[in-house]
């Protein structure tokens, strides 16, 4: 049976190293369809009570919010903006979490990071780690992936231990689904 993932790149970046990861591991996927989500197709003024009492739920949290629903997993490889989410992420997730607290359903996720650096976005990863449960966050497993910029060419990962690493947790998150 095919299964609906869902990759997300948490970044707003029209060239987004997370989003190249994330749907790098979701081809590495057996039977799946993946619906790739850029942040940018998704468009959210700046989250607060007040404007979502002025206007409800904006169109673009509504439809990501819809494609969550019909997902049976995510991989999702955030960026790291000084330690944290990017804005756009963390903007998309606070109305995400308004119109479900639990926003990713319990469902499996494999949970990434990259960035140019050596740690590859380790910081925020572990923000994610600590997080997500409490918003319905199933994570099978999770990775930093450093230095994406000599360990990715080409469409590819050229690091072997990287490569393989990364092959064990998308299996880990096939046997989930």
């Amino acid at each position: 049976m095919t299964k609906n993932i869902v990759t997300i790149g948490g970044s707003s970046s029209k060239n987004s190293i997370n989003k190249r990861l994330a749907e790098y591991a979701g081809r590495l996927l057996k039977n799946a369809t993946l619906t790739k989500v850029d942040l940018n197709d998704y468009g959210m003024p700046l989250f607060s009570v007040d404007l979502e009492q002025e206007i409800g739920f904006p169109k673009g949290a509504l439809e990501l919010n819809e494609l969550i629903e019909n997902a049976d997993g995510f991989i999702i490889s955030l960026a790291e903006h000084n330690g944290a989410y990017s804005a756009a992420f963390k903007n998309t997730f606070d109305w995400l979490s308004r119109i479900n607290g639990k926003v990713w359903r319990n469902k499996p996720m494999l949970l990434l990071s990259t960035s140019p650096g050596t740690r590859g976005g380790q910081s925020v990863l572990n923000i994610a780690l600590v997080r997500f449960p409490f918003n319905g966050g199933n994570i099978v497993g999770s990775m930093p992936f450093p230095s994406f910029n000599e360990n990715f060419k080409d469409g590819k990962i050229v690091n072997t231990d990287l490569k393989t690493n990364l092959q064990i947790l998308v299996d880990e998150l096939d046997k989930s689904l």
